[in-house]
């Protein structure tokens, strides 16, 4: 049963987030709305023994990103949390310092009207947007999406404020939010929509000059035709990306790269590999990036290989890029951690050694569970099938570990 309309009007809800008391918090939400634990979990992105823990104090909320899945999957009234909606220059995560406090009072005099849009105001945007672009590594695109998305319709609304240079500013930084917002779309396996906001930041791209995002577009419309086992589509895209005027070295790079995985995904390792080096020697010699390929460089580039390696079934090979990549991937990056990782359980899978594609994969479930669904998920249940075809007991044990968390 859905909440009921006024249930952030009962006292003893109110009290419990104002006192951020979150076991009370979840036990009385759960009591208003008559919610199970697994419903309750499925909204806040936790696992019914995770609720239960929370609600009788064995586990404490101490990260941030458990906070905010509570309070952006319950609907959390933020002036309960002490801070009024007029006080927020723009939707966030609930974080010290997004903003810093004159950033914060220009924002939101531009947002009232009572100060024209300057570049000062476009600075703090990218700014917010770079934070948010990090917290998505950490905390996922789920909990991310929401306030990218509202973040995106108030920069729109200032666009009639813009004149002259800034008006091509406020397009291009559209152009970043769509690239964005369609990233997280084809995290969430939702093709559509993922389209539909990559073919706008193209557009918006193209209408500032932006060549980079141009390219940057188009590459991440390869990585989605490549995610969706369409190897030649892949590949067309990636070369064009490459080919567009204004790409940075490293955009180009990662549009090569791209290319040389779609070969791999067709089974052509000639043309993989080709490609794939001469995105290495790009990269190799590239000392700037723009800033939405901040994660860009040799670990990960060392993981692509790896990827390229699995499609054409060079198992030993593809474990050892991806061991040398996860290597390099800070602890923060727990989607691309949990990614990788489950790709290596599956290379360990293919090369026969059952013991370490379970030891790995149980070294990532816990992340693929909380923000690697859908693609680490389904991936660690591939590596679950493989072993069971193979009549290993590892599948079974990695199996009932998944069935767990499911």
């Amino acid at each position: 049963m859905e909440p009921e309309p006024n249930v952030w009007a009962h006292p003893q809800l109110r009290a419990a987030v104002a006192a951020e008391d979150w076991p009370a918090l979840l036990k009385t939400w759960r009591r208003l709305t008559r919610s199970s634990q697994s419903k309750l979990g499925a909204l806040v992105g936790l696992a019914q023994p995770d609720v239960s823990a929370i609600e009788n104090r064995r586990r404490e909320v101490t990260s941030v990103e458990v906070r905010q899945r509570i309070i952006l999957g319950l609907g959390v009234p933020l002036e309960l949390l002490g801070v009024r909606h007029e006080e927020l220059p723009l939707p966030s995560l609930v974080l010290p310092g997004v903003v810093s406090g004159t950033d914060a009072e220009r924002l939101i005099a531009v947002k009232k009207g009572g100060l024209r849009l300057d570049a000062a105001s476009l600075d703090a945007m990218d700014a917010l947007l770079a934070v948010h672009r990090r917290a998505e590594d950490t905390v996922g695109s789920r909990t991310i999406a929401p306030l990218v998305t509202a973040q995106f319709e108030e920069v729109a609304s200032l666009y009639d404020q813009a004149r002259g240079p800034l008006a091509d500013r406020v397009v291009k930084l559209l152009a970043e939010y769509a690239q964005f917002l369609a990233w997280m779309a084809r995290d969430q396996d939702n093709a559509p929509v993922a389209l539909g906001w990559f073919d706008r930041s193209y557009d918006w791209a193209l209408e500032s000059g932006y060549g980079d995002m141009a390219a940057t577009t188009m590459s991440m419309k390869a990585h989605l035709a490549w995610s969706q086992g369409k190897g030649r589509r892949c590949v067309r895209l990636g070369e064009a990306a490459a080919s567009t005027a204004g790409a940075s070295e490293a955009t180009r790079a990662m549009a090569v790269q791209m290319a040389g995985r779609g070969h791999a995904l067709e089974g052509d390792a000639d043309d993989a590999y080709r490609r794939l080096d001469e995105a290495q020697q790009i990269i190799a010699a590239t000392s700037d990036a723009p800033p939405w390929l901040y994660f860009y460089g040799e670990s990960w580039f060392a993981a692509q290989r790896g990827m390229a390696d699995l499609h054409l079934k060079e198992w030993s090979s593809a474990a050892e890029k991806l061991v040398t990549g996860l290597a390099g991937f800070a602890p923060t990056f727990r989607r691309d951690r949990a990614w990788y990782g489950s790709c290596l359980a599956h290379a360990y899978a293919g090369a026969g050694e059952t013991e370490a594609a379970l030891a790995t994969s149980l070294s990532v479930i816990t992340d693929a569970s909380e923000i690697g669904r859908p693609h680490a998920w389904e991936e660690l249940h591939r590596v679950a099938g493989m072993l069971m075809r193979r009549r290993a007991a590892e599948g079974r044990a990695l199996f009932d570990a998944l069935a767990a968390l499911d």
